[in-house]
């Protein structure tokens, strides 16, 4: 029997992992970082970069 056939109910998403999203979804350009110590998550880090178009005339 495949494993498509003991589908489940999604759970709720935890407090971190919706951290995680809304930092991966609010960025453009940068980075989130996620720090786990005794595999859990205990920080997650964002760097956003701003960049702006050069024009040359």
């Amino acid at each position: 029997m495949s494993p498509l056939h003991h589908l489940t109910a999604p759970r709720p998403l935890s407090e971190a992992e919706q951290h995680i999203l809304n930092a991966i979804s609010h960025i453009r350009y940068g980075s989130v970082e996620v720090v786990i110590h005794d595999s859990r998550i205990v920080q997650i880090e964002k760097s956003e970069k701003v960049r702006f178009e050069t024009r040359r005339d």
